[in-house]
């Protein structure tokens, strides 16, 4: 929470920018060190690791306190996530999905909700064995009673790592956790959270090989990526002025569409979800209420809508390229709210984190061996769990953009169930932490 050198908004965005720009740059060196570096490394990763590398150093900071002369201590932040997440983010959805083949995507078939489910089981599983495994060596940090008990925390982390925010709060409501100790629950949900999204990022440098171990079947995919990627040739041109301010017309005016749209349905869903008697089914459907939730999801169905229409032509003149500028800032952003030093702040609890995430990576890796999954399903089916709806469209499009609906889809379908299976995680929890 200490201030960092710099906290003006637009700096650090310039600084972000370098990053990116340094990235791209040594990537597209092909001889010497870089390529070496890179066919290791992913550039996606790096994108994601160099601003928490810089948020470490304590040049940048996601929030900080400031004390002014009257010793009174003031929370900052910076908004450049919230900047990526509600304008970028569904702005590079909406350019990503243009042209898309929806009828491809369905023959994708059954492994991607498999893996999704099994990432979903993973998470369930995970978070009792992993309570059970800190109370053999320290069982004060997974004891407490009453509001303090470890396990109505780690309640949060459950909806949060199937569902998202929205289930996260939900979870928070029902299992009434001190709210003076959430703090380190967040906490522990950004460290292992962002740790694991590193790893299936350095994972995807590597998917062919993993492909090859796992015997996966990738025809569907490579079917598709093959079917736009003709797409986009027939179509391609060097794209005008009127071009790209059309793209940038088609793809913002959606996102406005989409936060009109949510600003309506969000409370409208807010009230009719109070209004249910039953405390459960209520917590449910809290997701309902999610701005956010309505945002990504409108504007994915308007961008589908649009891809059967003439607008799809604009891939041609680089609408997923522009889409894909957008995914790398939104990475860089999510990258500058992790500081690696952090990670050692509270080992217990980050200890828990870890080995849940590791079971959930292992039921992931058992399922897509027996039913020949690719890598592909087992990184999106996990994001679509842990990430949610930020992250999942970031890795499926690191595949290819055309992908990145795939990460949408099953995103949204988290949002659904999230709530119901963190219930039942936390059922499993408190048996574990009483027993």
């Amino acid at each position: 929470m200490q201030e960092p050198l710099f906290t003006n908004d637009t700096i650090v965005f310039g600084l972000l920018m370098l990053t990116l720009g340094f990235i791209f740059y040594t990537e597209s060196i092909k001889t010497g060190f870089w390529p070496k570096f890179y066919k290791i490394v992913p550039g996606l990763f790096m994108a994601y690791m160099l601003p928490a590398v810089l948020t470490t150093s304590g040049l940048i900071a996601p929030e900080w306190e400031t004390v002014n002369e009257a010793g009174e201590i003031t929370k900052e932040s910076t908004s450049l996530y919230y900047m990526a997440s509600r304008y970028l983010l569904p702005a590079a959805l909406v350019l990503m999905t243009l042209s898309i083949d929806l009828k491809a995507v369905f023959n994708l078939g059954w492994k991607a909700l498999v893996m999704f489910l099994s990432g979903t089981l993973g998470i369930v599983i995970g978070g009792p064995i992993a309570i059970l495994l800190i109370s053999l060596v320290s069982p004060e940090t997974v004891g407490g009673a009453g509001p303090d008990a470890v396990w109505r925390g780690l309640s949060t982390l459950a909806g949060s790592w199937i569902g998202g925010g929205a289930n996260q709060t939900a979870m928070l409501e029902i299992y009434q956790y001190n709210q003076s100790e959430y703090g380190k629950m967040v906490f522990v949900d950004i460290v292992v959270a962002n740790i694991w999204m590193a790893i299936i990022l350095i994972g995807i440098g590597r998917s062919k090989a993993i492909d090859k171990w796992l015997r996966a079947d990738n025809s569907a995919i490579e079917a598709l990526k093959e079917k736009v990627t003709s797409f986009s040739k027939s179509v391609n041109r060097n794209p005008s002025l009127t071009d790209i301010m059309i793209i940038v017309a088609i793809a913002f005016g959606t996102v406005s569409i989409a936060h009109i749209g949510a600003n309506f349905l969000a409370p409208f869903f807010s009230d009719v979800v109070s209004g249910i008697e039953s405390n459960t089914l209520r917590n449910t459907f809290t997701f309902l209420d999610s701005q956010f939730f309505w945002m990504i999801s409108i504007a994915t169905l308007i961008a589908i809508l649009l891809s059967f229409t003439k607008a799809k032509n604009y891939e041609g003149a680089g609408a997923s390229k522009f889409g894909s500028v957008f995914i790398y800032i939104l990475v860089a952003s999510i990258g500058m709210k992790i500081d690696l030093a952090s990670i050692f702040d509270n080992p217990g609890l980050i200890a828990v984190g870890l080995i849940w995430m590791s079971i959930h990576a292992i039921l992931l890796i058992i399922v897509a061996k027996i039913i020949r999954a690719p890598y592909f399903f087992l990184a999106v089916g996990s994001q679509a769990n842990v990430g949610g709806a930020a992250s999942a469209p970031i890795v499926a499009s690191a595949f290819h953009p055309s992908l990145a609906t795939v990460g949408v889809l099953l995103a949204v379908f988290g949002y659904a169930i999230g709530t119901i299976a963190a219930i039942g995680c936390t059922i499993l929890m408190r048996l574990a932490a009483v027993g």
